[in-house]
Order: C-alpha cells, then sequence, then structure tokens
C-alpha cells in the first residue's frame, strides 16, 4: 500500500513538472496586443488619426507559443480590410491570419466645383474634407502645399476627391531658359542670372550654371526664379 502511495506521488510531481515546463497556450490578449502593436508601427508615418479593430477567431486560444510575429502578406498595406499574418518559430512552428480594420482619420481635398481640363486651380476651386482615408483612393491629395500651382489634367467633377493623377504642376522654367537665381539670408538678398540646366514646375529642384560656369541648385519659384537651397 505504501508503494502504491509513493508511486502515486511520484507520477503525480512528474505530471506537474510536464504541466510547468509546457509552453502555455497563445492567449488571445496576447495576439491582440502583438497585432495592435505591430499596426500602429505600419501606420506611424501617416496622415491622421489611426484606428485599429482587429476580430479575434472565435475558436479559442492560439496554438502554443511563446514568441509571436505579426506580418502583412507580400503587397498588403495597412489600411482598410486587412489580414494580418501571425507567424510562431520553434519546434512546431505554425502560421495563422487575422482580420483587421485599420481606418485612418485625416483630412483631404475634393473639387469645390468642376474643374476643366488645362484649369489652374485656385483656393477657391477646392474644399477641405475630414474622412476615413483608407476608404479613398490612396493618391487623394491631403497636404495644402501640394495643390499649389497645379493644373488640372483632366475634368474634375465637383465634391470628388483631388488626386495626384489627376494634375500636374505649371512648369515656370525650361530647360535652356535665362533665369534669376537667388540667395537669401539674414539681412541680405543676393541675385545673379543663370542658365537652367532642365525644365522645372513650381516647387521642383531644378539646376542652373551661372555665367562663371558655376553649377547650383535651387527650387523654382511661381515667377520663374530659382531660390537657391539653404
Amino acid at each position: 500500500m505504501m508503494e502504491t502511495t509513493r508511486s502515486f506521488r511520484r507520477l503525480l510531481l512528474l505530471l506537474l513538472a510536464a504541466l510547468a515546463a509546457a509552453p502555455a497556450a497563445a492567449a488571445p490578449g496576447d495576439a491582440l496586443a502583438v497585432i495592435e502593436q505591430f499596426l500602429q508601427a505600419q501606420t506611424a508615418g501617416l496622415p491622421g488619426k489611426v484606428r485599429i479593430d482587429v476580430s479575434m477567431p472565435a475558436s479559442g486560444a492560439l496554438p502554443p507559443c511563446e514568441s509571436l510575429q505579426a506580418f502583412l502578406p507580400r503587397g498588403a498595406a495597412p489600411s482598410g480590410r486587412v489580414s494580418v499574418g501571425l507567424r510562431c518559430a520553434g519546434d512546431k512552428p505554425w502560421t495563422r491570419f487575422v482580420q483587421a480594420r485599420v481606418a485612418i482619420e485625416g483630412r483631404y481635398f475634393v473639387a469645390a466645383r468642376a474643374i476643366e481640363a488645362g484649369q489652374a486651380l485656385g483656393a477657391g476651386d477646392l474644399a477641405e474634407r475630414t474622412g476615413d482615408l483608407s476608404a479613398l483612393p490612396r493618391s487623394v491629395m491631403t497636404d495644402a502645399a501640394e495643390l499649389r500651382g497645379v493644373v488640372a489634367v483632366n475634368r474634375i467633377a465637383a465634391g470628388a476627391p483631388v488626386r495626384r493623377e489627376l494634375v500636374r504642376g505649371v512648369v515656370v522654367i525650361q530647360q535652356g531658359q535665362t533665369v534669376q537665381v537667388v540667395a537669401v539670408g539674414p539681412g541680405f538678398t543676393v541675385s545673379t542670372e543663370a542658365r537652367a540646366i532642365t525644365r522645372a514646375e513650381i516647387g521642383a529642384t531644378v539646376q542652373a550654371k551661372t555665367r562663371d560656369g558655376r553649377l547650383v541648385s535651387g527650387v523654382a519659384g511661381e515667377g520663374g526664379q530659382i531660390r537657391l537651397s539653404q
């Protein structure tokens, strides 16, 4: 009887030791935190406020794993509805996919009225809107500075989002054109003539050669001047 009791105790101790050594199943809460942190890192540079909603599988805990790694399938963007992969390396590797929704609340611009092809856009042609950028085309314009001095390539209907492929910059400097190169500093402004090496749109970087042969680089302005880079 005593031997049976000792054998039972030894068996119980072995079972407890095995349970302690076994890796715990990946809890849904742990996986949720891994996915949220991953998507927050992926969307850190995007304009607007990011909201992440992860739909964890209703089937229960994931297989055992000591270290989970999240990833996106090749070609996938971290916006809108997306499948996020969970990968576990080790002796028994596994991969699962979890559905998530990434909303990016931010501002964008629409046509305040119908804009015809070839028309230069002015302040009255644009209206600012706020919404989920992930539900709009990726090329929708969100920076007012990018819309200065642009011309419509195609007709833009009133209320339609302004996309990059619908506009182009106004060419203010032609290749070989004589231009004024301007340098501005604390308390002084210096200008000289130069010949543009390439054509340039407003706000684009352009190079020019001065009369004494020096190569300078600056930003094309509305009046066809080149403002030297500081």
